[in-house]
């Protein structure tokens, strides 16, 4: 596990994941969630952390050429047309919204990098630790979780500005997945890891 006394700023981001319109208001307590990410959010920036942001949003051309055995797929054409890429509902929530110079990646499948450039974007950064966030637990946090630690990150999940609809997966996966590969705080443990603004 990393050490979490030792967060570089200049080497680390925070992902904020999925916190788009559609998604934040299938959470309980959603305003609660979202102000946590705020806090969490102003603690990096004031640090001077790199924050990034990343979201789901297909183009009808990303449809076309998803085949027929993706389970994602078939997800996503179950579904209403809300995941469009130029949908209100795929937006980043305004609440949090990116400022100039923000990492923002835009997927096409559950996990941060595998359809994204995000790799080359925390490389050209010098990237080597990440804090996430993300909605939900059980989707782009465990498959950003599994990858980036595939891909030798430090990893940090922040377990109060994460949720999943159902409570029991979002408490096993902190409490006995997550563990093995990255270190669960909150956003108040958060503050006392990352130096005071200069």
């Amino acid at each position: 596990m990393t050490d979490a006394s030792a967060i570089d700023p200049d080497r680390t981001a925070l992902l904020v994941m999925d916190y788009q319109q559609a998604i934040v208001g299938m959470i309980d307590d959603s305003d609660g969630l979202v102000a946590r990410a705020v806090t969490a959010i102003d603690l990096v920036r004031a640090s001077g952390a790199h924050v990034g942001y990343v979201r789901v949003a297909f183009t009808e051309a990303d449809l076309e050429n998803i085949p027929p055995t993706s389970s994602m797929g078939a997800r996503i054409a179950a579904g209403p047309q809300g995941f469009m890429d130029d949908a209100p509902t795929t937006q980043i929530d305004e609440r949090i919204a990116p400022h100039d110079g923000d990492i923002i990646v835009r997927k096409t499948r559950v996990g941060a990098f595998s359809t994204t450039d995000l790799a080359q974007q925390l490389a050209d950064r010098g990237v080597d630790t990440l804090i996430l966030a993300g909605i939900s637990t059980s989707g782009v946090v465990l498959s950003t979780v599994r990858d980036g630690a595939d891909r030798d990150y430090a990893l940090y999940v922040l377990s109060d500005a994460t949720a999943d609809r159902d409570a029991s997966v979002h408490a096993c996966l902190m409490e006995q997945v997550f563990p093995r590969q990255a270190t669960v705080i909150t956003v108040a443990e958060l503050e006392g890891l990352l130096p005071a603004a200069s």
